[in-house]
Formats: structure tokens, C-alpha cells, sequence
């Protein structure tokens, strides 16, 4: 039998730990890799959402032979390089003659596949391509809001299962707070029929309005591009019930007629059961009753004694 050995340096023993299952995880890393084949187009576009994901993002530029995310056995290798550079997300891209510019986008589950996206690039337009005062670039690291338009992100299954991806892709770690301050930038995504998405990325101009609420405007930074949705394939429902199991340390039990309201906050309801007065005992006797007996008493023996004063008396 195989023994298992403990980790003897320090160095060592801190990386296992920070990656050992937390109640709350770190942030998603993404994984950039090239296929066998790629297009400039294609470099360009992994370049960019490189430069977009800098700070939690992991990029090879060597060419891999043996990846096919949808072929059995072709997600070995794309598996590996997740385990190795503890990545949840992966961008993969590769060019061919059946489908030229194609870009692959993806989650595992405990390093293993759990979903898939193909997509192909169109009209692509670069940061560079783009003119704009740069004081308005985007921070590196700063928070994103996305937007999606379209009725099609809500009716259509491929659609949903790209916004899914995106989402997970670009909102980078979650956070309970934000400042207006810090939001510079924003995805948009607009559905422009039922397998055709046009993305961009717009920087983000704060200017007054007479209100706390300052006015914004969009500016397009770039980069620019349709996305087409060829191939997709969803999690299986045992999986995805798996992934979506909370810790019990995380779960918070409902307490009893409380409830958030979004303009009071917390409410919560008072039960007042009926109050039995009548039936309620005292702590202590009252001093008239004691008064009362005695009246009583009195009452009775004036009773008595009237009884026997109009009984005769023998002769």
C-alpha cells in the first residue's frame, strides 16, 4: 500500500492549504491556452482577455497538440494544467478550416469539466483600434458591471449557458460592498439573434447630474467583437446539484416572524396571546379580604344568636 506523506516545508504545506476546500472560496482563476493551430485574430483575442483578467489569470503560449475539450479523452491535458495552476476557469483557442477562429470557454469542478461553450470570432477590433482620452482607461482589478441585452439571454438555451460563462468569466471575486468611485468600466452584451452575440467592453464617464447619483456615460475601449455559438454542452443534473450543495456552517436558519422588506429593512411580527385576568393568581392576598371574612363571620354569628334568641325556653 502507498503510504501518504505529509508535506516537511513550510512553502509546501502553505500552497496545500490554500487550496483545500474554505467555506469561502478565493476568487476564479482563468486558464489561457492555444490549440494547435491559431489565427493572429485569435492571438489577439486571448491577448486582450488576458490583459483584461491580468491579476487572476494564468496564460501558455506554447501550442498544445492534444486538447479537444469535446472529444473523450481529449480533456486530459486541459484537466492537468487545471490542477496544476489551481484555475476554475479556462479560455482555450484554436483555428481550423471547419471552424476558423474558434474560441473555447469553460468550467471545472473540482478540476474536472463541467461545462463547455464553443464560440467563433467575428468582426474583431482590438484596444488599440480605439481612440479616447486615456485618463478614462480602466483600472486593472477594478469591479465591472455587466450588462445584457436581449430577450434572448432568458428564452434561448445556448444564450443562457454563454451569459452563465461570461458572468463567471469577467465579474471577477464577489464583494458585499462597492464604491460608485471604483466602478470605471462595463461589459455589454447584446443578443443580436439566437446564436449571434455582439460584445464590448466601454469605459465608464461619471458626470454631474443635480443629484447623489452622478449621470454616466459609456466609451467604447475595446475590444470589440461578435461572438457566434456553435457547440455547447450543459453540466448533467447530478453534477450540477452537487456543485450547488451550501455549507451547513453557511446556511442561515430562518428565524420566526422576522422578514427583510427592501424599504423598512428588518420586520418582524409580535404574537399577543389573550390575557386571562380573571384566572390570573396573585402574589400576595389583598388586605380586603381579610376585612370581608371578618364581616362574614360577624354576619354569622348575629344570624346565630338572632335563631336563638326567638327559640322558647322550656317551662
Amino acid at each position: 500500500m502507498s503510504q501518504i506523506k505529509t508535506p516537511q516545508k513550510g512553502r509546501v504545506r502553505r500552497v496545500i492549504q490554500k487550496r483545500a476546500p474554505k467555506l469561502v472560496e478565493n476568487g476564479k482563476k482563468t486558464l489561457i491556452l492555444h490549440g494547435t493551430r491559431t489565427s493572429d485574430v485569435l492571438n489577439a483575442v486571448l491577448s486582450e482577455i488576458y490583459h483584461l483578467k491580468k491579476d487572476d489569470s494564468v496564460k501558455y503560449s506554447r501550442r498544445n497538440d492534444n486538447i479537444r475539450p469535446f472529444e473523450s479523452g481529449g480533456e486530459t491535458s486541459l484537466e492537468y494544467f487545471s490542477l496544476k495552476t489551481d484555475c476554475s476557469l479556462f479560455v482555450f483557442g484554436s483555428h481550423t478550416k471547419k471552424r476558423p477562429n474558434n474560441l473555447v470557454m469553460g468550467r471545472t469542478y473540482d478540476h474536472h469539466i463541467y461545462d463547455l461553450v464553443e464560440l467563433g470570432v467575428e468582426n474583431f477590433k482590438s484596444m488599440k483600434s480605439f481612440s479616447y482620452d486615456r485618463k478614462l482607461a480602466p483600472q486593472i482589478g477594478s469591479k465591472p458591471f455587466i450588462a445584457f441585452i436581449g430577450e434572448g439571454f432568458e428564452s434561448v438555451e445556448e444564450l443562457k449557458h454563454l451569459k452563465e460563462v461570461l458572468l463567471d468569466l469577467f465579474r471577477g471575486e464577489v464583494v458585499s460592498n462597492l464604491n460608485i468611485a471604483g466602478l470605471d468600466r462595463v461589459y455589454v452584451c447584446m443578443a443580436l439573434s439566437s446564436n449571434k452575440v455582439f460584445f464590448t467592453h466601454c469605459a465608464l464617464r461619471l458626470k454631474k447630474s443635480g443629484t447623489v447619483v452622478p449621470r454616466m456615460e459609456l466609451v467604447e475601449v475595446g475590444p470589440s467583437m461578435d461572438l457566434l455559438v456553435r457547440r455547447h454542452r450543459l453540466p448533467d443534473e447530478s453534477l450540477r446539484k452537487e456543485t450547488m450543495k451550501k455549507a451547513p456552517e453557511l446556511i442561515q436558519k430562518k428565524v420566526k416572524n422576522v422578514s427583510q422588506d427592501a424599504i423598512q429593512g428588518k420586520v418582524g411580527r409580535i404574537y399577543i396571546p389573550d390575557q386571562q385576568v380573571g384566572e390570573k393568581t396573585l402574589p400576595n392576598k389583598a388586605k380586603g379580604v381579610k376585612r370581608e371574612r371578618r364581616e362574614a363571620k360577624m354576619k354569622v354569628e348575629a344570624k346565630r344568636q338572632k335563631q336563638d334568641s326567638t327559640i322558647p325556653s322550656d317551662p
